[in-house]
């Protein structure tokens, strides 16, 4: 049994699964199996398994539930999970070793690539001097696999002989490579000897051949040493050959036993398991020779899968240091990201770590030099970069990479000095949580488990029950992502985590650090950063900090002690390493520790030492007492041996872009402002003034609290190793985005990568944003906001400073308006836009339930088969009225009719019933056509539940007589019913049940044959079901298998139904398979000499539409030439071909147009054939051409019982020859070809013709002439001759003739205008059609019915899916008539009408591509059958070819907060034609677009939905998704507004009332109201706490009710935290107490920013009429007040003035007021000030030209003026200007 479980033994460890097999576990092992893609350039599919070993076989069991089982032909000794898949190593059997002649040995070493694939063996490609071309199978039975991994892909084995180990990279083979080998004389045979001698021995084969005594392969019988060769895989092939392809397929289909699983065996050439024979003829004893031989192909060898290349070796040691194999091996990498390969040898107890360079060819891994450690055992630990290594003493060292690190102290362990030699064994068990794939289960998990285990030896001990925990595992270097940070305290009552995020703050300054400086140096930092942290009872995660700057200015040479500012950090923390293990005893008392965790915690720490920090402007008495003793004391000095001396400017820099980057988040500036003591003390030393200055003006108060400077003389200067990269002038981010804001030239901004990358997004942002060339931003947002939103969301931006962030949220806010409708998921996150979050992320929208309709109980509601349509799209498409409900009524066949017969009293009772049972046969004529309609009713309308059968509703062919209710049945016997009546109609009924079913559900060939029905009398119905799943595409999925097993059964429906849907599924694809499949049943494609195989009729007939469905348009020549010839077959010499030939030449005439679909005259190759001419023939008549092609002899002696001459019989071909001339020049325009098909002109002529030919060929005339048709009567009757028209009276006129040439012609016309206006719903079309509707009654019924039915088939594929109601009552009164000679095909008609005005219950319309007309055509042909069994004219199966004319072209609005579809209005735009100039309409959806061809832009108008455009001009494939998800366009309803339903005109809108005076909006607004406006949570909230009426504050209030107001009605609710942060700003500055100047940096910006170019462009051009984010009052208002507060600070006699003329300042003048000053206003620092010599200035415009050249603003200099001028000299200098 294997067990797979989570977590350790005492961390709630808990079973995830258990496998259980039959024989012994010989290992269980986790491995990665790619799944190879059908596309060339997709990603292999990796799939996790858990592979179990047995002695026969491996269990491979996938995450994902799959499960396979592989037989192993060998005896395995161990397998090995490898990138590729599996590696095996075969036993060695021991007669191998002692075999006296020398052979050539078997391979040791196979792979498998996938639990289906067959195993092969592994080649090796040495490297040595004389080697380098030879690759063969690695056979060596001296080497054995120590260790395999996955990234990189390398092997390691281990020589036993000559006691080395070697690392080998593993690949795929090349292609060289396998013919090499397989070419190879030595190799010819090779793998024949894949199993090992034992096999041989006992299971060898007989053989085709002696063995030659060259031979390099000797089997030996070990018995009495016959010389026998084996063939490799004898019987493989021959069983079966399609085994070995198969299983290429079957790893896509669902996994059991391994396909080919017995061909390996096979190859193998043995039967394993088994002594009795299988079938072959096996060796009768072994002393038998092999000359009974059976003859057998030779095989060909297995291919190689993969190669193992050497890559390193180790070097040979002398004899006695031989080294035993390594027992264990792992890779490890150290902190500075060197990796090493590590394998330990025990008997040396060492530990040899090989460091391996990837080098530019990622294949090849560069092996240098090797390193060893004593060891008695080690593990790595791989978050951290480090491993334990167990020593020779029993203590535990961490090491990263070969570096020593420190011990590692175990509590509950006395000392290491215990003996451990009984737990070095087991030194590994519980550790392998931390190396082995257990990691899969999730990172977190094994990341808190390998902290909790650092040793195990606690656990094994087991005396004293603890947590062995103490040991801080740090996480450092992973990101700062939040998880379980360490264990700390093992006081066996508390545990407490630690978490990371407080800290990662000195986990970046350490990044930062190991960024900048050599590799050596970093680590020696790191190292002792680790020791110093980790100390038993180290810093808690508060005191880190203090921790983190004493050690590393110690490392660079300071004495911390000596310096104020670090010496109070001594106070927080004991630093000594050594508070000794035995603290940890436990105690229920408690102990010394639980003090010391109190005394370290953050409460005590809050009380007692506030002051340590250096809190803002406090200074606690102490220190300066401290200070004063200090300044009589020698100056401070550094030590230049300090390992990081030389490096100190290099560190200052990288802080301090660390410090720029800490800035722009608004959770880290805590952390900067920590940084900055460190920071300041470093420029001071330095000597770097500006920086200095820099500092000051953030934190004014906290700096001049800062006054010891250490003196590092010229000498120790130039020690230090001053990057080029450190200028005099600090950068600064802030000002940095200033200049950017203000348009001036900057430089590009430093960064380090990895660590400040919010630095580089916000500065590339903006560089983006304000600079951006012509393509980039400013001018498309898009661009913009794709290349932000690859870094960051709205959660981050949060945590941007909110003047950074105005302008990216102003972008965001301006592409929110107009978005682009394919922006990716990422982008429309950003700026949120749910609406396409949720359209980018492809979900189709929940089915709404059915509305059962009015009156109906819910049982019968179940059986009509009509339940499934979405109520919620129907109810809003039609609102008004019922007519879904009534279409429905009248489709629905599956409850009994009423038949009432007055009972006349002259009538008796049994002629009473006669005639109730001759009314329900009437009735039963309409009942079985309705399934038709229905089936395009309902059409893929539902999603099929794959554990249940569909249901198929009942056809109901029984009747209610009223007023008693009594049953009426046909089975009574008093009249006769014809045979088989219900046969087709039932098959009817299942394509309309299959037809339900969409596209995109899930259906696989088991459901499928789930479904078939137990009862025979369901077999057509099963058929139908069939051939449904073909028309809806889930055909293709039923197994090969299952078609083969369906054909031979022999039913004809089946077979029809059956072939169609293959046909229907694979169309135009021009599949082998399914031509042979279809040829078998077309005698004309059989070979001449081929068996005559008795196909029945009709499926020939579907045979020869099935060819032509999946050659559609491909022009295929041989098809086309057989086609033409099939349209004029004559009748056989006995009864063949004689019955029905008229629905055969009709399907090879619609199969050959499909073939040729609108290539006109354009028929490559096929010029010979002379199609348009023999096809005019076929259908005028003529002279019968000798029949040529293969099939002639088959015609040679005519029919005996039809006699047609040589002359073609124009009745059976005129109208397949008609179509297909008009499909071949479908919309060619043709006009030469047109006129062949012209009505005749004269009486005599028109005597020879079928009226029905005449609709045929004015229908064909006309789509021919497609782009002449025009929608209107006058276009309709011009297709009338004018002889026919009006003609000249005359003794020989047979007006009846005329009358019927004359409504059959109209009827061709108007069918000509319902396929050029199909689902076009075209106004005129529909008008002039009902024009027609109403014609001339003296033609006879029969023929008025049918020109009826065809102008009523026009009018629906107009209004296809409109459900127009003026149809709907044609329609109905047709369904009404029964009486008469209104027939079955009539009934069809009709219904098929009702069915496409409604298609797919509204969702569908009908296309008008060239496909699209072909199906049409087909199903549409205009001679109905006479009776339900009625073949014919047209086999009755073609009529469901219909449906692949549908497309979906419904558009349904889904708000995306409710996710209920809504009506919204739609503004589109269609492309400029011909016919009418661009022109857009306005349409509320949900409604069904036009073609999308015709379409320029569709667009969702506002304003009460957020706006969205989809634009056609790049490809209609965005369109086309969404209308094949059912059309579902998300949208998103704008705040205040209420949907369409709720409020159709608009006047309940929140916004609506008093929108005039702005004033008096605010005040009537109240923020109680807020909840129906938004449903935002955050403004919500504010409205309840902030905005609530009180005494006190009715300023603020209004302010933020004004606030709230604004992000309400603007709907941008993010910013409501800057316009708190800007009111908040200003009123600090007012009340003076500002002591950092982050947020006045802010409104500069932010004021920067509404200067700025590229705002006042937006507002020149006004375009939407919007400026900034922030409302138009506000800002003028804040800057007022800010400037206000400067201004009265500016006018006491002032420190400004000595700052600007560069005197000294001392430590009271440098207040913060004077930082805020300088930032508000962008004076920059003084020594440029005093570079530019402002003093000497005497006039006004002369400091403006100074202060232009600052880049200082003219507000500044307007404040600055009368200070440098005096107030007399600047007065004058303004009145000269």
């Amino acid at each position: 049994m294997v067990i797979w479980s989570k977590g350790s033994k005492s961390q709630a460890s808990h079973v995830y699964k258990a496998f259980t097999v039959d024989s012994p576990v010989q290992q269980a092992l986790w491995c990665n199996f790619g799944i190879p893609q059908k596309k060339k350039d997709e990603q292999e599919i990796l799939e996790q398994t858990v592979c179990i070993v047995q002695s026969s076989c491996v269990n491979v069991h996938s995450v994902t539930g799959k499960d396979f089982i592989s037989p192993l032909p060998f005896q395995v000794s161990n397998l090995w999970p490898t990138k590729f898949g599996l590696l095996l190593e075969r036993k060695n059997s021991a007669p191998d070793a002692s075999q006296s002649p020398p052979r050539e040995p078997l391979p040791t070493v196979f792979s498998m690539l996938h639990p289906l694939d067959e195993i092969a063996p592994v080649v090796c490609r040495p490297t040595g001097l004389f080697e380098a071309a030879r690759v063969q199978y690695v056979s060596d039975s001296t080497m054995k696999i120590v260790f395999s991994n996955c990234e990189p892909s390398i092997v390691m084995t281990y020589d036993t002989v000559q006691c080395i180990h070697s690392v080998w990279a593993l690949r795929k083979v090349t292609p060289d490579e396998q013919s090499t080998v397989l070419k190879c004389p030595e190799q010819v045979a090779t793998p024949q000897g894949l199993m090992p001698p034992s096999f041989l021995t006992t299971h060898l084969r007989n053989i085709s051949r002696m063995d030659s005594p060259g031979s390099p392969f000797h089997c030996h019988a070990l018995h009495n040493q016959n010389r026998m060769t084996s063939s490799p895989g004898l019987h493989s092939r021959t069983h079966s050959p399609s085994i070995s392809s198969m299983a290429a397929l079957s790893r896509s289909h669902s996994p059991g036993m391994a396909a080919p699983s017995f061909s390996v065996a096979a190859r193998f050439n043995m039967s394993y398991h088994s002594s009795s024979p299988r079938g072959h003829s096996l060796l009768p004893s072994p002393n038998s020779t092999a000359n009974e031989s059976v003859l057998v192909p030779e095989m060909e060898p297995i291919v190689p899968d993969l190669c193992i290349e050497q890559l390193w070796s180790e070097t040979a040691s002398s004899h006695r240091e031989m080294s035993c194999q390594a027992s264990k091996v792992f890779i490890t990498s150290d902190l500075c990201e060197n990796k090493y390969l590590c394998f330990l040898v025990e008997s040396h107890q060492q530990l040899r770590c090989v460091k391996f360079i990837e080098s530019n060819n990622p294949s090849q891994l560069i092996f240098a030099s090797v390193a060893t450690i004593p060891a008695k055992d080690a593990a790595p630990l791989q978050d951290i970069d480090a491993m334990l290594v167990l020593e020779a003493n029993g203590s535990l060292v961490l090491y990263t990479g070969v570096t020593r690190v420190s011990k590692v102290f175990v509590p509950g362990l006395l000392s290491p000095t215990f003996s451990l030699s009984n737990h070095v064994t087991h030194l590994s068990t519980p550790m392998d949580s931390v190396s082995t794939p257990a990691k899969a289960t999730g990172r977190h998990i094994g990341r808190l488990e390998e902290v909790a285990m650092p040793s195990p030896v606690s656990e094994l001990r087991g005396t004293t029950k603890h947590h062995e925990t103490s040991w801080l595992g740090d996480y450092t270097f992973q990101q700062s992502v939040p998880y379980i940070h360490a264990l700390r305290d093992p006081v066996s009552s508390r545990v407490t985590l630690f978490d990371t995020y407080n800290c990662t703050f000195s986990v970046k300054c350490l990044q930062a650090v190991r960024f900048i400086l050599p590799k050596e140096t970093a680590m020696k930092v790191l190292i002792k950063w680790y020791n110093i942290y980790n100390a038993p009872g180290g810093p808690s995660a508060h005191l880190e900090w203090n921790l983190f700057v004493t050690c590393f200015m110690t490392l660079m040479g300071y004495n911390t002690e000596r310096l104020g500012w670090t010496r109070n950090l001594h106070f927080e923390v004991p630093l000594s390493p050594v508070i000794a293990p035995k603290k940890a005893r436990p105690s229920d008392t408690g102990s010394d520790e639980d003090w010391d965790y109190m005394w370290c915690s953050d409460y005590h720490r809050q009380v007692v030492f506030r002051h340590a920090c250096g809190a803002v402007s406090l200074e606690s008495t102490d220190t300066s007492g401290c200070e004063e003793s200090l300044s009589s004391t020698p100056a401070l000095r550094l030590d230049p041996s300090a390992p990081l001396f030389p490096h100190i400017p290099a560190l200052f820099y990288v802080l301090h872009l660390l410090y720029e980057e800490l800035k722009l988040d608004e959770l880290q500036r805590s952390g900067g402002r920590s940084l900055v003591g460190l920071l300041q003390q470093l420029a001071r030393d330095l000597q770097l003034e500006e920086y200095i200055d820099l500092y000051w003006r953030d934190y004014p108060s906290f700096i001049t609290t800062f006054k010891e400077s250490c003196i590092i003389d010229q000498a120790q200067m130039e020690q230090m190793l001053r990057p080029s990269f450190l200028r005099a002038e600090p950068p600064c981010v802030f000002s940095w985005l200033s200049s950017c804001l203000r348009g001036e030239e900057v430089a590009p901004f430093p960064y380090l990568p990895g660590i400040c990358e919010r630095t580089k997004l916000l500065v590339l942002s903006y560089a983006l944003y304000i600079i951006g060339d012509d393509n980039a931003t400013s001018v498309d947002m898009s661009k913009y906001l794709a290349k932000l939103s690859a870094g960051f969301t709205l959660k981050d931006l949060e945590s941007v400073p909110f003047g950074v962030a105005l302008p990216i949220r102003d972008a965001i806010y301006q592409c929110r308006e107009q978005p682009c409708s394919d922006w990716s998921e990422d982008v429309c996150l950003l700026i949120g836009r749910q609406d396409l979050t949720k359209q980018a992320h492809k979900v189709t929208v929940a089915k709404g339930k059915a509305v059962s309709a009015p009156a109906t109980t819910e049982a019968e509601e179940e059986e009509d088969g009509m339940t499934d349509l979405n109520q919620d799209v129907i109810g809003l498409i039609w609102s008004q009225d019922l007519r879904v409900h009534e279409a429905r009524r009248l489709l629905q066949s599956s409850r009994p009719v009423r038949v009432s017969v007055v009972h006349l009293p002259e009538v008796s009772d049994h002629e009473y019933i006669e005639e109730k049972e001759n009314k329900l046969l009437q009735l039963c004529q309409r009942t079985m056509a309705l399934p038709v309609g229905r089936g395009l009713f309902t059409l893929f309308s539902y999603h099929p539940v794959p554990t249940e059968p569909l249901p198929v509703p009942k056809l109901n062919l029984t009747g209610r007589a009223p007023p008693q209710n009594t049953m009426v049945d046909l089975n009574s016997g008093n009249i006769d019913v014809p045979p088989n009546m219900t046969s087709w109609s039932s098959f009817h009924n299942g394509v309309a049940a299959g037809l339900k079913i969409a596209p995109a559900s899930q259906v696989d060939s088991a459901w499928i044959a789930y479904n078939k029905p137990k009862s025979p009398e369901l077999a057509n119905e099963y058929a139908g079901f069939l051939m449904a799943l073909g028309l809806n595409g889930h055909l293709t999925k039923l197994a090969t298998l299952n078609i083969h097993d369906y054909l031979t059964k022999g039913h004809e429906m089946t077979s029809i139904g059956l072939l169609l849907g293959v046909s229907a599924a694979k169309l135009s694809t021009m599949d082998m398979s399914i031509t042979r499949l279809l040829s078998i049943h077309i005698p004309a494609l059989l070979p001449p000499t081929s068996t005559e195989l008795d196909v029945p009729h009709n499926v020939q007939v579907a045979a020869v539409v099935g060819i032509g469905l999946v050659y559609q348009g491909t022009g295929h020549r041989h098809n086309a030439e057989v086609l033409l010839a099939e349209i004029g077959r004559p009748p056989g010499p006995e009864m063949e071909y004689c019955t029905d030939r008229e629905s055969y030449s009709l399907a090879a005439g619609l199969a050959l147009g499909m073939v040729c679909l609108g290539h006109g005259s354009n028929l490559i190759g096929m010029s010979d054939l002379n199609v348009p001419e023999q096809l005019y023939q076929y259908m005028v008549g003529g002279h019968r051409r000798t029949h040529a092609g293969i099939n002639r002899e088959k015609h040679k002696s005519p029919s005996y019982q039809i006699k047609e001459g040589d002359t073609i019989n124009v009745d059976v071909t005129c109208p397949g020859a008609t179509l297909a001339l008009a499909m071949i020049y479908l919309k060619t325009n043709n006009r030469s070809i047109a006129d062949w098909l012209k009505a005749p002109d004269t009486m005599f002529l028109l005597d020879f013709i079928k009226p029905e030919f005449l609709l045929l060929r004015t229908l064909a005339r006309c789509i021919i002439m497609w782009d002449e048709i025009l929608p209107n009567s006058e276009w309709v009757s011009s297709n009338v001759p004018q002889n026919i028209g009006n003609p000249v009276v005359s003794e020989d006129l047979n007006m009846e003739t005329l009358a019927q040439a004359h409504d059959y012609i109209i009827a061709g016309a108007c069918m000509a205008v319902g396929f050029r206006f199909a689902g076009s719903a075209n106004s005129d079309a529909f008008d002039c059609l009902v024009k027609s509707f109403v014609s001339n009654p003296s033609t006879g019924h029969y023929n008025l019915q049918t020109c009826l039915s065809m102008v009523l088939l026009a009018l629906s594929m107009v209004m296809a899916g409109s459900g127009n109601l003026k149809v709907l009552q044609l329609c109905r009164f047709l369904h009404k008539r029964t009486s008469g000679e209104m027939n079955y095909g009539f009934h069809m008609a009709h219904h098929m009408a009702l069915g496409l005005l409604f298609l797919g219950g509204g969702r569908y319309t009908l296309s008008t591509s060239n496909s699209a007309i072909a199906a049409l055509l087909c199903a549409l042909y205009p001679h109905f059958p006479a009776h339900s069994t009625d073949n014919r004219y047209h086999l009755q199966a073609l009529r469901h070819l219909g449906v692949l004319a549908a497309e979906p072209r419904l558009l349904v609005p889904v708000d995306v907060d409710t996710l209920k579809p809504c009506y919204a209005l739609l503004d589109v735009t269609y492309k400029e034609t011909p016919w009418y100039e661009e022109t857009t309409v306005e349409l509320m959806a949900p409604t069904m677009l036009p073609e999308l061809q015709l379409l320029k832009k569709v667009k969702v108008k506002g304003p009460r939905y957020w706006e969205l455009s989809i634009d056609m001009s790049k490809g209609t494939q965005h369109l086309e998704s969404i209308l094949s998800r059912d059309g579902v366009l998300y949208v998103k309803l704008r705040a205040g507004q209420l949907p369409y339903k709720d409020d159709p005109r608009g006047w309940k809108s929140l916004l609506a009332p008093n929108v005039n005076n702005r004033n008096s909006e605010v005040r009537t607004f109240k923020p109680e109201a807020i909840s129906t406006f938004t449903s935002d949570a955050a403004l919500v909230s504010f409205a309840e706490y902030f905005c609530k009426a009180s005494e006190s504050k009715q300023d603020t209030l209004a302010l933020f009710s004004a606030i709230l107001y604004e992000c309400v009605t603007q709907e941008n609710p993010e910013m409501l935290p800057t316009y708190i942060a800007i009111d908040q700003a200003v009123r600090t500055l007012e009340q003076t107490e500002m002591c950092e100047t982050f947020a006045l940096w802010q409104m500069r910006l932010v004021l920067e920013l509404c200067e700025s170019r590229v705002l006042q462009h937006r507002l020149r051009e006004g375009a939407q009429g919007r400026g900034l984010l922030l409302s138009s009052e506000f800002l003028p208002v804040m800057k007022n007040s800010a400037d206000g507060t400067l201004d009265r600070w500016l006018t006491g006699d002032h420190v400004l003035r000595s700052y600007m003329s560069g005197q000294s300042l001392t430590e009271d003048m440098l207040s913060n007021m004077l930082a805020c000053f300088l930032v508000y206003h962008s004076i920059p620092c003084l020594s440029k000030m005093s570079a530019t010599h402002l003093e000497g200035s005497t006039s006004f415009p002369e400091l403006l030209l100074k202060f232009s050249q600052l880049g200082i603003p003219v507000r500044a200099l307007l404040r600055l003026g009368p200070l440098l001028l005096g107030t007399a000299g600047f007065w004058t200098g303004q009145l000269a200007c």
